[in-house]
């Protein structure tokens, strides 16, 4: 008899449909792959068979009463959970949820500010009024970290009548932390937690990995499921374990922002990802673990760079984060170069490091990754002169004084970067990736943040927003 962790009922329902080879006079217009592009057929073929619609049996995501509900209801279980929804449309549309079912137009909300930029989308579209928190500034890794409990405190002393609390943990490069102490505090004042965990689909497996938000009491938590499970791209999970928070009002924003038309090859890879990690054991983590233990030796073996992670006695870094940070003349967007010369591709590059996301599960071809990394970093020597050539940036947050609805009906104007202080950002700039705002709309511009923008221009990061800062200038509102 088949276990729960080998169930997968909408893979197995999606797989039986094709196996039945149906006639389709129905959407997509590829009909199950018999017309498409002759040039990319063979690639898409498999996929395209499972690639069905709203079909008897195949349920119906907004609606969901049988294999997408029973999918859904094992995911539910597994990470130990009242509900679980599947998103098709990344993590975006989870956070844009959870935070328009929590919060309301000019209501106070508290904000970890190094959060993803759909946390300040969502903010924004809602006409929220964020009291943003300044996140611990890690010395060892060189970026922004986490938020702790007397923070979180002092700000809901100042501000009793906030409506959510809204955290980033772990960031981007694997650094969390226990945030049972501050899901208390929030708590005792009836606050909602919701808690962006897009990196920490895998935390559920419990040590080494950190421990989830989900078993701090966190009351909505989402997670990019492809961001480290075996699942495709946008497939996540929104999970909600609250009593503070309105299941229908949420359940009605999952409609609003999803797509009407979900993919069913995304939805059921969340199937078949929640089934891959239920069934790992114990000793297939400790493969993982050793074999990536190995890795980073032969990371350090050049003297131009070396792995670094937080020695912060808070913080537990996520085994399958690997940063590696220069010791060179090179700067981590240089090193993500040339890395990328030997066909290795990492997750991003900032000033001082490099990020790698190690797959969960042993690397079957980790003799020629090696060679490759040895290739790479061939020739790199120590030189400290990089350690100082580069402004540790920790992030400057003013809550916008002005409401975002008073600022939409603002002028605006274009001034030079290095005449912008004092002014109030018209843009959201946005180094990509991580995605993380370095400035939002709304916000007082700072000498830190005008350094920080120029300084990564000049070695080479990619930007979203800041129309005019390929002519070094940016968009302000008049006052």
């Amino acid at each position: 008899m088949m276990n729960n962790e080998q169930k997968t009922p909408l893979y197995t329902a999606l797989k039986q449909h094709a196996l039945a080879n149906p006639l389709s006079f129905h959407v997509p217009g590829h009909k199950y792959g018999t017309i498409f592009s002759m040039q990319a057929r063979e690639d898409y073929e498999s996929l395209l068979r499972l690639d069905a619609t709203e079909l008897s049996g195949l349920d119906d995501l907004h609606q969901p009463e049988s294999v997408i509900a029973e999918a859904q209801q094992l995911a539910a279980e597994f990470y130990g959970v009242d509900e679980t929804f599947f998103l098709v449309n990344g993590s975006t549309v989870g956070n844009l949820a959870m935070i328009f079912a929590t919060c309301e137009e000019n209501k106070k909300v508290i904000v970890q500010r190094n959060c993803h930029k759909s946390v300040i989308h969502a903010l924004q579209l809602v006409g929220a009024a964020p009291v943003f928190l300044s996140p611990e500034f890690d010395k060892d890794v060189r970026v922004a970290s986490y938020v702790s409990p007397e923070t979180v405190k002092e700000a809901i002393e100042h501000h009793p009548d906030v409506t959510a609390l809204i955290l980033t943990n772990p960031n981007y490069y694997g650094m969390s932390v226990d945030l049972t102490e501050i899901v208390e505090i929030a708590h005792r004042r009836r606050i909602p937690v919701l808690v962006d965990e897009a990196h920490g689909a895998h935390f559920v497996v419990g040590s080494p990995f950190p421990k989830s938000a989900i078993a701090c009491g966190a009351d909505v938590v989402v997670q990019s499921a492809h961001k480290t499970l075996p699942a495709m791209t946008m497939g996540s999970y929104l999970h909600i374990n609250s009593s503070f928070v309105d299941k229908e009002k949420l359940r009605y924003f999952l409609q609003v922002f999803q797509s009407s038309s979900p993919s069913y090859p995304i939805m059921a890879s969340l199937d078949l990802a929640r089934s891959y990690i239920a069934s790992l054991l114990s000793e297939d983590i400790r493969r993982i673990q050793a074999q990536i233990e190995q890795f980073k030796e032969v990371l350090n073996e050049s003297e131009g760079v070396t792995t670094v992670q937080s020695k912060d006695p808070f913080v537990k870094t996520d085994l399958l984060k690997i940063t590696v940070q220069t010791r060179s003349v090179f700067s981590g967007y240089e090193l993500q170069s040339r890395l990328e010369q030997e066909g290795i591709f990492t997750e991003l590059a900032d000033p001082f490091n490099v990020l790698f996301v190690y797959p969960l599960a042993p690397l079957k071809n980790i003799e020629e990754v090696t060679e490759k990394v040895k290739r790479a970093f061939k020739g790199l020597c120590y030189d400290e002169r990089l350690t100082y050539s580069f402004t540790p940036f920790s992030f400057v947050t003013t809550s916008p004084s002005i409401s975002y609805r008073t600022l939409a009906r603002l002028s605006k104007k274009i001034v030079p970067l290095e005449k912008a202080e004092g002014l109030v950002s018209a843009e959201t700039i946005i180094p990509y990736p991580p995605g993380i705002p370095l400035l939002c709309m709304g916000e007082v511009i700072q000498k830190e943040h005008i350094e920080r923008i120029i300084e990564l221009k000049r070695y080479g990061a990619r930007f979203q927003g800041g129309a005019y800062l390929a002519s070094y200038q940016i968009e302000v509102f008049e006052q």
